[in-house]
């Protein structure tokens, strides 16, 4: 198959500090300072008033050198731990920004999914949206009025179609910008991970119109992920992105292998409170985890079958009270794939928070139901759907094998990594 993307030693450099963040007044008093011989009047302290210069300590590269091909009808993903480029990447390729060297080659349209509501005015409602999204792209009026239904019916948001996209939560922002971008009929389809704000089910009618973009349309997929179960199912190659460079580009089981490897050791941290890596508008934050046995003593050793509990101690940041709350963990194995969710909402338990208040969020989990094996989890917390923390890869933690089900036999890890309890009879005819 033909190239559809060619991607050239591409470098992207970012300018710290305050030069080029203030107001059109501070850089004409600048402007007008230098012409008067004088030093400029927002110099940090310390620092050399020459403006030719380029202080390492200014700038930082965010991307490095990376070269890449795309075919068509490929599914590429991208994979990587937070902060290793992998968005900075994706913002090239949708040219939300412009790389600082080097250059991308593209045929057809590039249609983007990437931070939560990226491309949609939030004052327009969300028809008017698909219409200037489907102008965006090139598309005319009666384009786009043919896909319009069914745009409207893949996000699940007919009820709220003409509502200002202001008043969306979070999910309804994704499922509906996933499905624009999805129906528009672009060449090549960009996502961030940021479909992991969905529920499992669109979740995976996205897998879906993703694989049937490839494999049925022969459009072209960039979708990056920490989910590796997804990244395995969909995607034909994967490139791994490390500290703003692209380490590793090969087959799918190839490269996953490789990065589960390598990074397995560095997802452990019980204190989270100055995690950077996180998302969310900031208002509950994770602040620190432990598990506890049944007597209630903080523990690391977890045994199939044990009851235990999980800790989760959380502030309010803000200065007012926050209902509505939804706190969920999901846990998953060795190989990154999503086995089990705990979920406040599932249970019906309500969680709220006073103004400034640190809270213990406590999690029992009778006759824990997993293998003996590693697992890792990641932590979510919303206010009526929008996201207020987000820590992907938050721990780990350790099951020993035990005797679940009070018979001195043990299953074999083969066998799966969750158990079961089970009876079973038998009945003359």
């Amino acid at each position: 198959m033909s190239i559809i993307l060619k991607a050239e030693n591409i470098s992207k450099q970012y300018r710290l500090g305050t030069v080029g963040t203030g107001t059109l007044g501070d850089d004409l008093k600048r402007w007008w300072y230098s012409v008067r011989g004088k030093e400029d009047p927002f110099l940090k302290v310390g620092g050399v008033n020459d403006r030719s210069a380029k202080a390492t300590e200014d700038y930082i590269w965010g991307l490095r050198d990376i070269n890449f091909e795309v075919k068509q009808g490929e599914v590429l993903g991208i994979i990587g731990k937070n902060g290793a480029g992998k968005s900075t990447l994706l913002k090239l390729l949708s040219r939300v920004t412009s790389p600082t060297t080097g250059s991308i080659k593209t045929k057809g349209r590039i249609a983007s999914l990437l931070e939560i509501g990226t491309g949609f005015h939030p004052e327009l409602t969300g028809r008017e949206n698909i219409f200037m999204n489907g102008a965006v792209l090139g598309m005319t009026r009666a384009e786009i009025k043919n896909k319009l239904d069914e745009i409207i019916a893949f996000s699940g948001c007919e009820m709220y179609i003409d509502t200002p996209v202001k008043r969306y939560s979070s999910g309804m922002t994704v499922r509906l910008g996933f499905a624009v971008a999805a129906h528009l009929e672009p060449e090549i389809l960009v996502v961030d991970e940021v479909l992991a704000v969905g529920d499992a089910e669109f979740q995976k009618k996205a897998i879906g119109k993703m694989q049937d973009l490839s494999t049925g349309e022969g459009r072209t997929v960039i979708f990056v992920s920490h989910n590796m179960a997804s990244i395995q199912n969909l995607c034909t190659r994967v490139m791994l992105m490390n500290n703003g460079q692209n380490e590793k580009i090969g087959f799918t089981d190839e490269v996953v292998d490789y990065y589960l490897e390598k990074f397995r050791n560095t997802f452990v941290s019980k204190e989270l409170e100055n995690r950077l890596d996180r998302k969310g508008n900031g208002q509950l934050k994770f602040l620190r985890y432990w598990f506890e046995n049944k007597n209630g003593n903080q523990t690391n050793s977890l045994q199939s079958g044990m009851n235990c509990k999980m800790i989760l101690e959380i502030i309010n940041t803000s200065e007012r009270k926050i209902n509505n709350i939804r706190i969920s963990v999901g846990i998953d194995d060795n190989q990154s794939r999503r086995i089990t969710l705990l979920d406040n909402t599932l249970t019906n338990v309500n969680i709220q928070f006073e103004p400034i208040e640190t809270r213990q969020i406590k999690i029992a989990i009778p006759n824990l139901p997993l293998q003996g094996g590693q697992y890792y989890f990641t932590l979510f917390a919303s206010e009526n759907d929008n996201i207020a923390d987000w820590v992907i890869n938050a721990g780990e933690f350790e099951v020993e094998f035990g005797d679940y089900f009070n018979t001195g036999k043990v299953v074999k890890s083969s066998q799966g990594n969750f158990l079961t309890q089970h009876k079973f009879s038998v009945n003359s005819k």
